[in-house]
């Protein structure tokens, strides 16, 4: 039936060629932006997604520089440490020097102490931006529960959607040559000294040719010491200044003749594990098990040190908080044979405490490397995702206007025919 009113064929081809001209429309729109879902209008699951993505891509800009700072920062500690290292070599070149009765130890003295403020000068100056890994002034607690800072070093998204900042933790290193504060008898110490203090007596069957490292206690909740293993120094009502006690950070030192085994307490330590790290220090330095046997009783967490030689042995044994790693360099002095000697046992120590300061801090250097070239590569896998998401393909949205435009004229041509379909009714009536 043929109508005048009602051009069904209009209707169709006018439909169409709206459907056209819409999707022609978001087609150049692809085209002239280059992404396919550019809001939340386009696809709203997509949309949402890409910026959750691209807001992680730019909390991981940040992370990158967060851990650029902090590579930095450590390597400056580990040139100084290593730098330290060098120096104390030196020293212990004099020192060993000094060991000869017709060398002029006056003047090696003098050049060790010339050295000595060498040595004060690298880790005093050894701070970027403010920060100084060496020189003790660090007090807060890392991410690994020791004393140190933290560097920013990912964003850890879960599945509900939450984010948890992951750090890594630099422990801080003290060379200096602060002395710190002595701890009491009641914190640490020689439980029984036979005979002549401070000497392990020859073994000649008698009974003063041992000595027990058997005293601990360490630092409680309540502001006292009544604890039964270390504490963090920052932990709920530990008070620092409580000496009859211990606490992380705290060093022990025990001396047998010219070799010095240091122990820097952790958290966690219970007597039993201090024993064993004085006694792995011991034998660290150097000391002869055969001339000295290091006993340790499990059962009383007690460590038994006796002088199986037929000479007399000098013991020393100290417990300080805040001690420098380098305190043991201010009382340096070859300017007798004596103190030649007992120079030895002190630089020994000193020197394996710089190395592993710098062996540390090279080793977490590496990692902050590696995880700052991760950031970096997950970043762009984000964005390359980001992209995948929507971003526009070209060559087909090219195509898709091509095949759209000629739809475009095929739709306008039909709307045009249909549009004179009416005509052809007036010959009806001719």
């Amino acid at each position: 039936m043929s109508s005048i009113l009602t051009n069904n064929s209009a209707m169709v081809a006018l439909q169409s060629l709206k459907a056209i001209n819409t999707n022609l429309n978001r087609t150049q729109v692809e085209i002239s932006t280059g992404k396919a879902v550019g809001s939340a209008k386009d696809n709203a699951a997509v949309w949402a997604i890409s910026k959750v993505m691209e807001s992680d891509v730019q909390g991981f800009k940040g992370i990158a520089e967060s851990l650029s700072l902090g590579e930095t920062t450590v390597a400056v500690a580990r040139q100084a440490s290593e730098t330290v290292t060098g120096l104390l070599n030196d020293i212990k070149s004099k020192i060993v020097a000094a060991q000869e009765d017709n060398k002029d130890r006056a003047k090696l003295q003098t050049d060790i102490v010339a050295l000595r403020k060498t040595i004060e000068s690298v880790v005093k100056t050894a701070q970027f931006n403010g920060l100084n890994l060496v020189d003790g002034t660090v007090s807060s607690t890392n991410a690994n529960g020791a004393t140190g800072v933290n560097v920013l070093a990912s964003l850890d998204r879960s599945s509900d959607g939450s984010v948890v900042a992951g750090q890594i933790g630099v422990d801080v290193k003290n060379l200096s040559l602060s002395q710190g504060t002595a701890l009491t008898s009641a914190a640490a110490s020689i439980g029984t000294d036979p005979g002549a203090a401070g000497v392990l007596d020859a073994n000649d069957g008698g009974t003063n040719d041992s000595i027990t490292l058997d005293t601990f206690a360490f630092l409680d909740n309540a502001g006292g010491a009544t604890g039964t293993a270390a504490l963090s120094r920052t932990a709920a009502g530990v008070v620092n200044a409580v000496d009859t006690g211990l606490v992380e950070g705290d060093q022990l030192k025990l001396r047998i003749g010219s070799v010095e085994g240091r122990y820097t307490i952790k958290v966690g330590d219970t007597a039993e594990a201090i024993v064993s790290g004085i006694k792995n220090a011991l034998i660290a330095g150097g000391l002869d098990d055969t001339a000295f046997t290091l006993d340790i009783d499990t059962t009383t967490n007690q460590l038994k040190v006796t002088n199986n030689t037929n000479q007399a042995a000098a013991f020393s044994f100290a417990a300080t908080r805040g001690t420098g790693g380098l305190a043991d360099l201010a009382t340096v002095d070859v300017s007798t044979a004596a103190g030649a000697q007992a120079a030895l046992g002190q630089i020994e120590g000193m020197i394996q405490t710089s190395i592993n300061a710098a062996a540390e801090f090279g080793s977490v250097e590496k990692r902050i490397s590696i995880q700052n070239d991760f950031v970096g590569q997950l970043s762009d896998a984000l964005k390359s995702g980001i992209g995948a998401l929507v971003d526009a393909n070209m060559e087909e949205a090219s195509a898709r206007l091509q095949a759209l435009q000629t739809q475009q004229q095929l739709g306008i041509q039909a709307l045009s025919i249909a549009n004179q379909a009416p005509q052809t009714i007036l010959a009806l009536f001719r």
